[in-house]
């Protein structure tokens, strides 16, 4: 079930999202302080706190993992849990891999039964990760990987121990093969969540590189005015395109706005994606002149000499 190692990558840079799932205290938070090497924000299954949140984000040479956490798989007691259960469901056909967390030290159990069920209806990858390896004696772990199989054809097997890391290096490096080329979405020292504004610029900019030509491309850039929840749960999002002249500011807006809108359309169904909520996004289009060029306005668009 592993990939052959020996098939190296390419020198071209490879970046996606990677979702982790499983039931509450099977070492998701573990896994996720020990690969990006300290502690960070700690994910609960508590439907009350943000979905779809960034958590970490692990880098090295070319390759790029953003991890995301997705709202907890479970049996639904209201129209509320459906609701919650579509938003993971539809996070995770979205991202390259699923990382679906078990503790061999308690078994299969029906909460994990009810996940897998659940997972049989995602197209992704799934691989199954077999935490907590140093709390069972090794021989125990052929049945246990049988009674899981039997339930569902995982993408790869892994077994590890995130407390101690044991075997995190070959999940990672099994992980590396589903994920394609791609941008570097952060900077190599950034390791969690702040701020979950940069992807939303980046998906806008994305729209913007697909839908125009010539000099546009190179002429944008998109900065988060406002991004908030409002009291119905819709996070609503204000956004800035800048470009450097009145011509491509026209060319942005398109005849009676229809570019505009199409770059609106397209993004938001990404980041409602990525965001596991409804979005409500105004975009605006402003000129400033020459501001690649110009120190100033590149610190005020969040462009840092050292970053």
């Amino acid at each position: 079930m592993f990939h052959d190692q020996s098939k190296s990558k390419s020198n071209t840079f490879h970046s996606g999202f990677v979702a982790i799932v499983g039931r509450p205290n099977v070492g998701k938070s573990t896994l996720m302080n020990h690969v990006i090497g300290q502690k960070i924000a700690i994910m609960s299954d508590k439907p009350q706190t943000t979905r779809n949140k960034i958590h970490g984000v692990y880098t090295k040479e070319n390759t790029q993992i953003v991890f995301l956490d997705t709202p907890g798989i479970h049996k639904r007691k209201s129209k509320l849990g459906d609701y919650m259960n579509q938003v993971a469901l539809n996070t995770l056909n979205e991202v390259e891999a699923v990382l679906f967390l078990v503790d061999v030290s308690t078994g299969l159990g029906s909460g994990d039964k009810y996940v897998i069920e659940q997972l049989k209806k995602v197209k992704t990858p799934v691989i199954l990760v077999m935490n907590k390896i140093d709390q069972v004696h090794p021989e125990s772990l052929p049945p246990i990987i049988l009674q899981y199989n039997e339930l569902h054809e995982f993408a790869e097997i892994v077994p590890i121990s995130a407390l101690s890391g044991n075997n995190v290096n070959r999940l990672l490096d099994v992980l590396e093969h589903y994920i394609p080329e791609g941008p570097q979405y952060y900077p190599d020292d950034q390791i969690t969540d702040h701020p979950e504004q940069f992807v939303v610029a980046e998906l806008i900019r994305e729209k913007i590189l697909n839908l125009t030509r010539e000099e546009i491309p190179h002429s944008i850039a998109v900065t988060i005015e406002d991004m908030r929840v409002q009291e119905n749960g819709v996070v609503y999002i204000s956004a800035v395109i800048f470009v450097e002249r009145d011509s491509q500011k026209g060319i942005v807006i398109g005849k009676q706005g229809a570019l505009l809108k199409e770059i609106g359309k397209l993004a938001r169904k990404d980041i409602e994606n990525l965001l596991g909520s409804k979005t409500y996004m105004e975009l605006w289009v402003k000129v400033k002149k020459d501001w690649r060029n110009q120190d100033r306005i590149l610190r005020d668009l969040g462009f840092r000499h050292d970053s």
